[in-house]
């Protein structure tokens, strides 16, 4: 591969040429090759190193946690115990946004699921009659009770609770007798 200018590996990246710089300013990468003009050419390992850098940063990664991973790389590469103990820790962060992610999306499938069974109630009951203050009620009772569904018991595993759009939504009463 021949080497790439900014502007290149900018649209290849998707990064702006700004971040590119700040990059190297900071650190993050080793100073990139130059061509006799004074441009940056950068190589395949300069791109796999920024795409690297580039998945750290979508996961949240502090710039200065990741400055102190370059700066590890390129000044002690005999530290992979310490490379990788910064990698593992980022890991468990990222995991436990995952998983609260996914509960915020097991919430609001549940809300999805609450719309649709006042939808159901409305197509089925031509007497039915919209109030917010109902809404507010029931969606606050029965959202309580599937928070409480949602949250592991003492000695149980995470447990997952599926929301019913189909249905119409469940009532205090209908949640609290399942139990």
């Amino acid at each position: 591969m021949q080497a790439l200018t900014i502007q290149q590996v900018a649209q290849q990246t998707g990064l702006s040429v700004h971040t590119l710089r700040y990059y190297e300013r900071n650190g993050l990468l080793e100073p990139i090759d130059r061509a006799s003009s004074g441009h940056r050419r950068y190589s395949a390992e300069d791109i796999a190193r920024i795409e690297f850098l580039t998945r750290l940063r979508a996961t949240g990664m502090p710039i200065r946690q990741m400055q102190e991973f370059a700066q590890l790389f390129r000044q002690q590469p005999e530290a992979i115990r310490d490379r990788r103990k910064l990698l593992e820790a980022h890991g468990q962060q990222v995991q436990a946004h995952i998983q609260e992610l996914q509960h915020n999306l097991e919430v609001i499938q549940w809300k999805i699921g609450y719309y649709k069974g006042l939808e159901a109630r409305q197509q089925a009951d031509a007497t039915y009659s919209y109030s917010e203050i109902n809404e507010r009620q029931e969606c606050l009772a029965a959202g309580r009770a599937f928070m409480l569904e949602c949250a592991p018991q003492e000695g149980e595993a995470d447990v997952k609770v599926e929301p019913q759009p189909e249905e119409a939504s469940p009532s205090i009463a209908a949640l609290v007798s399942d139990r």
